[in-house]
């Protein structure tokens, strides 16, 4: 019987909202299990068992997450695969059938081919700076207070307000300066930093918050992008009835750190400024031109994220 446990294996993983289709090249295993924790563990456990060169998953949003997460605990080789180099390698090959067990061979066979670079993302990191980005915004809110008391309260008191200021914003600078340590300890965090901030508005802390709190940015469509920031407005329509169109659900805090980062861009980038004074303009409420802004600003970044590019301001209107 050949051995097959010492071959270079390359997984390909084909994502679904219920099921992962996962297939084994070039020794023709194939399997599906249940896209949860208790799958999710039965296919790491499956796969351990064989000398896997690279496991490739296609990004298609946050469903591929928890799989991607526990590849990196396992200290497991994985690759998360732009969903245009698969079709663009697809078209290459001349392979037009689809179904989930076609798909998860064509991810093993891209991977096999192409031999695409591992991915380096650290679970522990990213929930370390999404949790140092929450604590400074709660930060941020307790030192906001304290300045509006300082304004109300007598003068006398003021001697009692200001220490607690200056421990804030202390306690802010070491926050900020642990981010820049995370982001610099992580090779693909520094990539994705660098586009991310050569964007005029865009400085450390909304990039660490992107970075840690929408990983999946830059393999998603523009449409995906907005709605998981929650910026993307939704019908209200029932018969006759025609409600105001409103954001609802989306990423809380990166949207709240966004909507900060807005508040610079519309002052600083000329493509910002120009489309909130057109809005306003046209008697959108200021509020509304700023959520319109942020979309505008989610889809350009989720596009240079995903082509690997720099922000340039375009010559002409997006």
């Amino acid at each position: 019987m050949k051995n097959t446990i010492n071959q270079n294996i390359n997984v390909g993983v084909d994502t679904g909202k219920f099921q992962l289709d996962i297939y084994l090249r070039p020794i023709d295993i194939y399997f599906t299990v249940s896209n949860d924790e208790k799958g999710i563990n039965e296919a790491i456990s499956t796969i351990k068992k064989y000398n896997v060169e690279r496991i490739v998953i296609e990004a298609t949003g946050r469903l591929e997450m928890p799989f991607i997460m526990a590849c990196a605990k396992a200290k497991l080789p994985f690759v998360i695969a732009n969903p245009i180099h698969i079709k663009r390698f697809a078209g290459a090959i001349g392979q037009r059938a689809k179904t989930d067990k076609l798909d998860a061979q064509l991810i093993a066979h891209y991977g096999d081919v192409i031999k695409p670079k591992l991915s380096q993302l650290k679970p522990d990191t990213m929930q370390a700076m999404s949790d140092l980005v929450a604590r400074r915004n709660q930060l941020l809110v307790m030192q906001t207070m304290e300045k509006n008391r300082l304004q109300i309260l007598p003068k006398e008191l003021a001697m009692t307000i200001k220490p607690i200021l200056t421990a804030f914003k202390q306690q802010i600078i070491k926050i900020e300066k642990k981010l820049i340590a995370l982001i610099e300890s992580c090779p693909d965090y520094q990539a994705k930093n660098t586009i991310l901030q050569s964007m005029t508005g865009i400085g450390k802390i909304a990039s660490a918050s992107i970075i840690s709190n929408l990983p999946e940015l830059g393999y998603m469509t523009s449409k995906q992008a907005s709605s998981l920031v929650g910026v993307a407005p939704m019908n209200r329509e029932s018969g006759r009835y025609r409600g105001q169109r409103k954001i609802q659900g989306g990423r809380h805090q990166v949207r709240t750190v966004l909507y900060m980062a807005m508040m610079s861009a519309i002052q600083s980038n000329p493509i910002f400024k120009e489309t909130y004074q057109r809005l306003v303009a046209a008697g959108k409420p200021k509020k509304v031109a700023i959520i319109a802004c942020i979309r505008k600003m989610v889809v350009i970044l989720n596009s240079m994220l995903r082509d690997g590019v720099m922000w340039q301001a375009p010559k002409t209107k997006i």
